[in-house]
Order: C-alpha cells, then structure tokens, then sequence
C-alpha cells in the first residue's frame, strides 16, 4: 500500500555483523559458504552506490554510513555512471573466474543492477530538471536514525549527520545550498523537463511539518547540542522553501506526463517487463472479474452486518460506504489492529499457510510528519545488519497533507473490516515476514538487495492477502477484494494518465466512485502515479499475477504432490528475486524436490 521509492539496503542477517572497512565474516553453520562469497562481491557494489546515496544503506544497519549525506555536488550522474561502470567492471571479472552456479547468479543480478542504476542516472540527468524535495530528504534521513529501530549508540550520530547536511561538519557543505546550485546551472536549457506543479507545491506545504518533525526526533531522542544546527536547518529549509517557490514554480509544468523513454525507464525499474498497454488490458480484465465478484458479496454482507434494509441488492459501494461508519477513533486504532493481528497467526499455523516468527509483529499510527512522507500504508524495515532485536513497523497514516497546509482524512483503514487485509499485506503473512526472513533464514545480499523491485516484493504481500481471504470474517472478505479492485485500477490508470490517455479528475472520479476510496486516498494514490512514484503502482497487480502463474504451473506439475506450505516457504527462502529468477528456480529446485 505504498510507494516504495528508497532503493532499499537488505541485508543478510541479525547474526552476521559486517564491518565498515572489511569484507563479511567467513561461513558459519548457519551460513552457506556460497553465500559469504557471494556477500564478498556484493560489498564492491554497495561501496560505490552508498557514496552517493549513503542514507539508503544506513538505514538497513550498514555500518559506515551513519553520519554520511547524499552527494548534491557537481557532475554527480557523470561520477555516478563512472562508479557503477568501475563495480561492473569488478564484478564482471569475478564472474569470469567462479563456478559456483549461486554466486554466479549474484553476480549476474549485481551486474544487471549496476547496468540499470547507471542507465537510469543518464537519462535523468539527459531529460529532466534536477530539482529535490530536500525537506523531505532531511527528514527521511534524521528519521533513519533517530527511530526505535536504530540502536542507541547508532543515534548519536544524528547530530553528524544533521551537522553535514546544513554544512556545520568539517569539510561540509550545505546540501540545500548545492541542491539549489544543481537546479540554476542547468536552468537555461528549456528543453529540460521541470517538476511538475502538484509535486513543488506539495513540497512547500510540507517544509513546517519536516522542521517540526526533525526537531521533534531530537527532543524524543534527547540528543544534546543541536540546538546550533537545528537553528540553521531551520533557515535554510525556509530559504530554499522562498527560493522554490520564486524560481521553481512558475516554470513547473502542468502536466505530468512523462515522456515514453522515462516512463519506458519507470516501468522497467520496478520490474514491469512488459508493453504498458498489455498490463492495462490484463488489468481491465481483473477489474471487471473483481467487481463481479463484490457485487455477489455484497448482499451476504449486508445481511452479516444488518444492512439489508438500507442497501440495494449488489450496490458493494454502498456497503463498504456502510462499513466505514462505523469508524475507529485514533486512540483507539492500534489496540483494534492488534486483535486481528494477533487472530492471524494462529490462522495461518493451523492452515499451514507459511512458517511464521514466534514473536509478534508491532504496528503503529505515522507522526504527522511520517504521514507527509509516505502517505500510504507501509512496512518500516528493522536493520537486517547488526540488528540486536529491533523489530520492523506496520505503519499506519491517518491523514494526506494539502499543499496549503490542511489534511484529508483517511476512513479507508479506520474499521474493523479493513484491518484484516491490510494487516495481512503489511504484515503478515506479507511485508513483515519477506523481511523478517532476511534476518531469521539468510538470504545473499544480491537477492535482496540487488534483485530487489517493486513487482518482487508488492507481488507476495497481494499473494498473502489472497492466502488469508478465505478465513476471514465476510466483511473482511469484501474488503480484501476492494483492495484487489483498486491494484487492478492501478494497472490501469497509471499508465493511461503517464501516456496521455485520461486525465487526473476522471481517473479520481474512477477511484472514488467504481474503487470507494475516500478523497484523502484517492489523492495519495493520483499523486503516486503522476509525481511521486510514475509506473511503480501497477506493480502490484502485476506481481501477483506472476506468482499464480507459478503457482499454477507448480500444482499442475506436481499434481497430488503439490503443498502449499513448502511452496510458500521455498518463495520466501529465495529472498526478492525476480519473477524469471523466481519460476527458474521452481522449476528447477523445488518441483525436482516435491517429486
């Protein structure tokens, strides 16, 4: 349920620490020896990514990087493609000398992910404006350390951090100031594409909520001396939010169409390999298929909940408009969520679903500030390097910011019926158990790292809501099903309204009206697919189609001999490979296994 747009740091276990300067440690029991070879390798991609991006791999307990910014300076897509051509020239000749089968395919994955990241940088910096929404990057980056989940001598470095972003740390400068810098030495070239006007105007409503955020962090933490640089964030977030507004603005454009080579990119990097106009009529067919299926749900939840009088036969939006009156408050959400959190374990034990954690799954409600960075429903990974029992975060918003400051209200969450799915997606047996196993089984680096994207890892938590379905209480059932009504509209208006195909009212109408989702989440989910996060939500469907394809495939394959529960543990043992690497090896693995 929400837009992953870090390119997320995994890490391969809780047990085995890495150092900053040295390769991971040698094979133990518990670890294959194939895979502290392959986390050898993995270690010359990280260094060259992380310089730039070090934040990213902070945040996953990366050690090395905690009081590390992101590099705004000169020429940096020309030192970035440079980078990743010099880690692709390593690996590549490490691929020419190995012969284990597993760290040849790592090496594979590393070496297509350096070629994408470097493609990606090219045409970005060929195409586009590069203008950033640094308040949120500030915020993102202090939030990555000053957090329950990070270990509290990890916090200290906060302050260091702090310091190197508004240019207090020796050697330093500010990365507001060069953020501007980026954007005015490539101004005059018009044929460059600015940001569009929703995103810069989101932006400037946001800067008091980030500042506020961000000093709140510091006060929680009780991080002693940063009055001085918090002062001088302050000031120069409110400068650059001045400068925004008087020289990016006016030239933001009004449309968000991208063009085709960018959105081709967009498409590609999350992991959708096929023509966006054949995703939109697979998808078209899903929703057609899911629609019907909640109109023939909808009266036996109607009776279940009492509403027959009041609702028309079939009418599934009117009962789910019903359902959502009966709202939670606030205070109340976490102790509601928790019930159904704590109901699903014991179900997917009993129906042998997929092995489960013994500890319990912690979720919360978003600060403000959260809630302005990711509006949506999302998972907060723990640290999966040096982690000494932190724990990942089912976070839940209650609100979409405004650009003139104001919010809209979610009641897409905020009832009992929309706890299930939501927890089963978020949760488990979705999100929190693809990264608690990071930690408790072992996965290479490369396959969680490097082979990381969206159709991976958003395709198992919609194939966990559709495990659980069939044990959940009715409404429970009509609520999973608009959820796989509104992955489906995704598919589709994505990719109408980044080709041009639709506009941003018709598709919020479609949304609202056909989906019945509120304005609140009908706004978040626009503002994904137009700025924050262009082809990344058809992901979803289009995951979870690929893993019934396998899952087909397998049942027709081993027939009798077909269990659920290995299956669903062997595609979670394998980490987040890629569909093709997924099915390759099913097919190869665990059909020859079961047999």
């Amino acid at each position: 349920m929400k837009p992953l747009v870090l390119a997320l740091a995994l890490a391969l276990s809780a047990s085995i620490p890495l150092s900053a300067t040295s390769a991971p440690p040698a094979a133990t029991a518990t670890t294959p020896a194939w895979v502290t070879t392959s986390n050898d390798n993995a270690m010359i991609l990280i260094k060259a990514q992380a310089q730039f991006s070090p934040e990213e791999f902070s945040f996953f307990g990366i050690p090395g990087y905690d009081d590390k910014v992101s590099d705004f300076g000169p020429r940096r897509s020309e030192r970035f493609v440079a980078a990743m051509a010099e880690a692709k020239q390593a690996l590549s000749t490490k691929l020419q000398l190995e012969r284990d089968p597993n760290v040849r395919q790592d090496l594979e994955i590393m070496i297509h992910a350096a070629d994408e990241a470097a493609e990606g940088s090219a045409l970005y910096d060929k195409l586009t404006l590069p203008w950033s929404d640094v308040p949120q990057t500030v915020f993102s980056g202090m939030q990555g350390l000053l957090s329950d989940q990070t270990q509290p001598e990890r916090r200290t470095k906060a302050l260091d951090r702090l310091k190197a972003y508004v240019g207090l740390a020796p050697g330093s400068q500010s990365v507001i100031e060069q953020a501007k810098a980026r954007y005015e030495e490539r101004a005059s070239d018009k044929s460059l594409l600015r940001p569009t006007k929703l995103e810069v105007e989101q932006s400037l409503g946001n800067v008091d909520t980030f500042a506020d955020g961000i000093r709140k962090l510091f006060a929680k933490y009780q991080i002693a001396g940063a009055e001085a640089a918090l002062d001088a964030m302050d000031k120069q977030l409110h400068d650059y939010a001045a400068w925004t507004r008087s020289v990016v603005l006016p030239e933001a454009r009004s449309t968000t169409q991208l063009p085709p080579e960018l959105y081709a990119y967009q498409l590609k990097q999350v992991g959708i390999d096929i023509d966006p106009q054949l995703l939109m009529r697979r998808a078209q067919v899903e929703f057609m298929e899911t629609r019907a299926a909640m109109r023939q749900l909808a009266p036996q939840v109607a009776k279940a909940k009492g509403l027959t009088g009041s609702i028309p036969t079939g009418d599934y939006i009117a009962v789910i408009r019903a359902l959502k009156k009966k709202s939670i408050p606030n205070d109340q959400l976490e102790g509601r969520y928790r019930k159904v959190i704590d109901a699903i374990d014991p179900i997917i034990r009993r129906e042998r679903i997929v092995d489960v954690p013994q500890r319990p799954m912690v979720m919360r409600l978003g600060s403000p500030a959260e809630s302005a960075a990711q509006p949506a429903p999302h998972f907060l990974p723990a640290p999966l390097v040096g982690n000494t029992g932190q724990q990942g975060q089912f976070v839940l918003p209650v609100a979409v910011p405004n650009p003139d400051g104001t919010s809209l209200q979610y009641d897409d969450f905020n009832y009992d019926a929309a706890a299930w799915t939501l927890s089963a997606h978020e949760g488990r047996p979705g999100h929190e158990l693809q990264f608690t196993a990071m930690v408790e089984r072992g996965v290479s680096l490369a396959r969680s790292m490097f082979a990381f994207n969206s159709v991976n890892v958003e395709g198992w938590a919609l194939y966990a809501e559709a495990e659980m379905v069939p044990y959940e209480p009715v409404e429970g059932q009509m609520i999973a099903l608009q959820l796989r009504l509104l992955r489906a509209a995704r598919a589709i208006l994505d990719p109408m309204l980044n080709l041009g195909l639709i506009d941003r009212e018709r598709a919020g109408q479609i949304l609202e009206n056909d989906v019945g989702v509120s304005k609140a989440m009908a706004k978040q989910e626009l503002d994904r697919y137009m700025f924050n996060a262009p082809g990344q939500a058809g992901s979803y469907f289009y995951g979870y189609s690929r893993i019934l394809e396998l899952r087909m495939q397998t049942e027709l394959a081993l027939g009798a001999k077909f269990d659920r529960l290995a299956f669903n543990n062997f595609l979670i043992d394998q980490g987040m490979l890629p569909p093709d690497l997924l099915g390759k090896a099913v097919r190869e693995q665990f059909v020859p296994a079961q047999k």
